[in-house]
């Protein structure tokens, strides 16, 4: 079998990266120089970057967004600026249900097209597993386009992907919840079995918006259940706007993670911390709606495995997880560290891909960053400054991003 090799080499450390036939890719070693020197003195290298002066750091994972969808709510802002809460909105007819109809009425290649695009930048800023969420259709047919919009993405693009179906997102209008439940469980994840099934779609985590006005919590629980006996990983809304003991149910059910967590009770924490179900921090969702924090400090003295996520939608449009990592510093009191372990191999452990990614390790990915910096600090300390720091993106063996300048997008 031919071999494609990457070295990235610096004074003190060397990451060989093996690229079979760029279908498997692998990190080989990871070591001192002198070492690999020794060990692969007769190799040869297909590309060798010189690092010396820079960073090196795994790929970044984003362990929560909603980047397929059309109509953006870009009017919506001053309304939010003006103090309009985000139920204010929603029952208002916009939020959700604006995307929604735009959705509806997007050709699948149009929809692609934009994900291809918000992937790329997410790629620029150092992203290289993310987590796409359906979830402006809420119905079958919108369900599975935007699925199969994501699943096109996994299999044309570098940048690796996990996909969650997000039918409960909303209630759907003219319809009760107990009517979009059962639209759920006995139209929608049948079909998607079957699909699954037959090899033509892969999906792999559920989620629900468990919510007053939204979907409450005996309809996440029948949902959420139903997708894990399909082999779905849990991993859901919780907690958002009102304490839903979202957490509490979460763990019981054995979730893999909860997202948003702001209004998440001290049981709830405990709950999470016994059985290791991950907290998927979203900075900016607090940020814009003017949100209580998400109580990190107190997640993590618990115990919780503490994730971040951009939570990038029409809502919150923000793609760059290095200034996730700064609003997790500066507004929920993370250190640095903490906010790198959130953004690697935390969220990748909320993906259950913690065994492939989230650091460099042998026989992981060969996902990486290079930061034209010698403190890996930079890179969350220079809000907004990550286009200059990374110099370089890794995925699966292959420099995606060298500078300014997109390969393989």
């Amino acid at each position: 079998m031919s071999r494609n090799r990457l070295l990235v080499k610096n004074a003190q450390q060397v990451v060989l990266i093996f690229a079979a036939n760029y279908t498997l890719f692998y990190a080989n070693t990871v070591g001192p120089a002198e070492t690999i020197r020794a060990q692969y003195s007769e190799a040869s290298f297909d590309r060798v970057i010189d690092a010396a002066g820079m960073c090196v750091l795994p790929g970044l994972v984003d362990a929560h967004t909603h980047p397929v969808w059309a109509g953006d709510r870009v009017h919506e802002f001053a309304m939010k600026l003006a103090g309009a809460t985000y139920m204010d909105v929603h029952r208002a007819g916009g939020g959700i249900h604006f995307t929604v109809e735009h959705t509806r009425a997007s050709a699948a290649s149009d929809l692609l097209a934009s994900l291809r695009s918000r992937l790329a930048r997410m790629q620029r800023a150092g992203t290289t597993l993310v987590e796409c969420k359906s979830g402006y259709g809420l119905e079958l047919q919108t369900e599975l386009k935007m699925l199969e919009v994501i699943e096109e993405a996994r299999r044309s693009l570098p940048i690796n992907v996990s996909s969650t179906y997000c039918g409960a997102h909303a209630v759907p209008k003219g319809k009760t919840v107990t009517e979009a439940t059962e639209d759920i469980l006995q139209v929608q994840l049948p079909r998607l079995k079957a699909l699954m099934s037959a090899g033509k779609l892969r999906v792999d985590n559920i989620d629900v918006f468990c919510e007053q006005g939204v979907f409450d919590l005996d309809s996440t629980r029948s949902i959420l259940q139903a997708g894990k006996e399909m082999g779905l990983k849990i991993n859901f809304h919780g907690d958002e706007l009102h304490p839903m003991n979202s957490a509490e149910m979460g763990a019981e059910l054995g979730a893999l993670a909860i997202s948003h967590l702001e209004e998440v009770t001290d049981e709830g924490i405990v709950a999470m911390a016994k059985a290791k179900t991950a907290a998927v921090l979203l900075p900016t969702t607090a940020y814009i709606l003017r949100l209580p924090q998400p109580r990190a400090r107190d997640m993590l003295d618990a115990g919780v495995i503490v994730a971040l996520g951009s939570d990038f939608n029409p809502n919150a449009y923000c793609c760059s997880m290095p200034i996730i990592m700064h609003l997790a510093c500066v507004n929920m009191r993370m250190s640095m560290s903490e906010a790198l372990a959130a953004a690697t191999i935390n969220a990748a452990f909320a993906l259950g891909r913690s065994h492939t990614h989230g650091s460099l390790e042998v026989d992981k990915h060969g996902d990486l960053l290079l930061l034209d910096t010698t403190r890996w600090e930079h890179l969350i300390y220079q809000l907004g400054g990550h286009q200059e720091v990374i110099r370089y993106v890794i995925i699966k063996g292959k420099v995606v991003y060298d500078n300014d300048k997109t390969m393989g997008l």
